[in-house]
Order: structure tokens, then sequence, then C-alpha cells
């Protein structure tokens, strides 16, 4: 009698020992992400400015900061979308960023900006562009990117002649290659998972080396690894939207997955999913490809810049693209899925050498 109690008094320190131990390891492990997440938040002007640890600008006071932030105009405009103006804001000949000013001039904006943040703040990917801080005011919201100096997939591919670039299959591949890696970390590795809602050509930015970085989360949702979909108000850009989500309202990875399947074929073709010829003959960019895929004629949809290109790798990518756009949404790879299919294109054509 007397062992099994001295044995239940041993049992009992050990289980509270095993909680204390775990406590500790909790708070110790938050007051880390504290200190890493967060540099500051000073109330400046009316608003707020928060910066992240990791951000060069832990070097700049927030006074200087928005002084110059305040001094942006048309001029310094590199792009805009439905959630605000993108400013390319140079500090120095060193340090220079992309800042995003979102007007606060309706709720879904908030919203759109503090979901922003809610995904953007502790991602840490080579192909998500990164997030150093923000500031929030009563009048607007300010967004602070890593400026990708080659700006956006859709500039080079549909820009201006003097902003378009020769963009040669080995760099469209690396483009497709990283899109679906950061889009594959956003829905598998991040928790809760991110399901991005906006993916098209101008969301793709380029950094010195034509790395692509995913960007623009204004329009995330975020899900728990249980949830099959999140129901939302149907947004995003015509042409990448998945069918099911124009009809249901139900946001779901595999409809990232068929705008990547569309982004895809953008690289591909070099032709926007508008593309007015698409419009003026009452159809889109995926039932022409569809249809010169079918008739095996891939040749007639390629894009002049890769004419010189191995036919089999490209052939490849269309395949993987169409299964991307499957009708069906449980027919469609998943992201984690596009990546090894896109990887595979590489390591076939190195075995064949071998």
């Amino acid at each position: 009698m007397g062992n099994a109690r001295i044995l239940a008094f041993y049992i009992t320190i050990c289980c509270v020992a095993f909680i204390i131990s775990k406590i500790i390891i909790s708070v110790l492990l938050y007051l880390r992400w504290c200190k890493k997440r967060l540099v500051f938040q000073d109330k400046i002007s009316g608003g707020k400015m928060v910066i992240f640890k990791s951000s060069v600008m832990r070097s700049l006071t927030s006074e200087a900061f928005l002084k110059k932030t305040m001094k942006l105009s048309t001029k310094d405009i590199i792009g805009s979308g439905g959630y605000g103006t993108v400013y390319k804001l140079i500090i120095n000949d060193n340090i220079s960023f992309a800042v995003k000013k979102l007007n606060r001039d309706c709720v879904e904006r908030d919203r759109g900006f503090e979901r922003e943040l809610e995904s953007m703040s502790d991602i840490k990917h080579r192909n998500i562009v990164p997030l150093h801080g923000y500031y929030t005011a009563p009048q607007f919201n300010l967004l602070i990117y890593e400026l990708m100096p080659n700006g956006s997939l859709d500039a080079l591919l549909h820009g201006k002649s003097g902003n378009r670039k020769p963009l040669d299959w080995p760099t469209r591949y690396k483009i497709s290659l990283g899109s679906a890696r950061g889009l594959a970390y956003l829905h598998h590795d991040c928790i809760p998972h991110i399901i991005h809602r906006d993916i098209k050509s101008s969301n793709i930015l380029l950094d010195q080396n034509m790395e692509p970085r995913v960007s623009d989360f204004g329009l995330a949702t975020l899900m728990d690894p249980d949830q099959t979909h999140v129901s939302t108000i149907v947004a995003g850009t015509f042409g990448y939207l998945a069918p099911e989500y124009i009809d249901t309202g139900r946001a779901t990875e595999k409809g990232d997955v068929y705008s990547f399947g569309v982004l895809l074929l953008e690289l591909l073709t070099g032709k926007r999913p508008t593309d007015e010829t698409f419009i003026e003959e009452g159809t889109k960019l995926v039932t022409w490809v569809r249809a010169v895929r079918e008739s095996k004629r891939e040749e007639y949809a390629i894009d002049d810049g890769l004419a010189c290109s191995p036919m089999e790798e490209v052939k490849q990518a269309f395949d993987i693209a169409l299964r991307c756009l499957e009708p069906d949404p449980s027919q469609r790879p998943t992201m984690s899925e596009v990546v090894k299919m896109l990887e595979q294109i590489k390591s076939n054509k190195e075995s064949f050498n071998a």
C-alpha cells in the first residue's frame, strides 16, 4: 500500500513537472516569436507603423520613412490593382521598396488589408514576396514590400514594347516551377492553409535573378486543415477564375490550381486569358488551347519566343496546364503534385541524356 502511494506521488510529480515545462517552453517560444516578428509599433501622424524584425527598414526611423512616402506621386507608380496602387520608394542608392497604398474607402478593403497582413507577416519562402512592415491610419493603409527589380510577369509578357523582355524556355520553365512552389507552400506548409484567390501574371513578380515571387494577398483566404472550402464573395480576375468558384462562391485550393493552369498557358502561348481575339471569336484561352491540343497542333499555340525550344518539354507543360484546368475540381492535381510534375520535365531529360 505504501509503495503504491509512493509510486502515485512520483507519477503526480512527473506529470506536474511535464506540464510546467511545456508551459515554460510555450512562453519562451511565444516571446521568441514576438521578438522575431516585431521591431516596433510606433504611433505617428495619427497612425501606427509596424516593422518586422528581419526587415532592412529597422535602420530607418518611422518618421523619416513616412515623410518620404508622403512625397510619392504618379511618376513613382509601378503597378495598380483592385486593392490599391503600388509605388517605387527609393530611400538611397542601396535601399528601395515597393509601397502599396490602400485607400480605406470601404469595409471590404479594410478586410483585404488585414487579411494580407495576417497572411504575409510570418511567411518566409523564396517564391513569396517578403513583407517588411505596414502603416495603418484612418485615411489609408500602407504595405511595405521588397522591391522586385524585374517587375511583373504581366509587364514582361504583355506590357509596352520598352518593358517587354524576350523570355526563353528555361526562363519560362523557371517561372512556372517557382510560382508552383510558392503556391504549394501556401496550400500545404502554412497553418492555417492559405488560398490566394487571385493568381495571375500581374501577381507574379520577378527578382534580379528572374526568380518568381507570388504577391498580392489582398484576397487571400485562410483555411484550417480540416476544411474543404471557405464560402466567400466571388472575387478575383476574369479569365483566371475556376468555373465552380464562380457558380458557388466556395473558395478551395483547387480553385488556385485552376488559376495556375491558366497562368501556365499564358506562359506557353504569350496570350492573356482576356485577349481581344478570344473575345471577338466568342471563346477564351482555355477553350482555344484545348481545341488546338485535341487536333495535335500545339505548335500553333506556342508563343513565337519558344519557336526553338525543346518541343517535348513544352508539350509536357501543356499537359500539366490542362490537368490543372480539368472541369471537375476533384480531377485536378494538388499544387504539390503540380510541382513534382514540373520537376519531372527536367528529370526525364536528364535521365535520357545519362
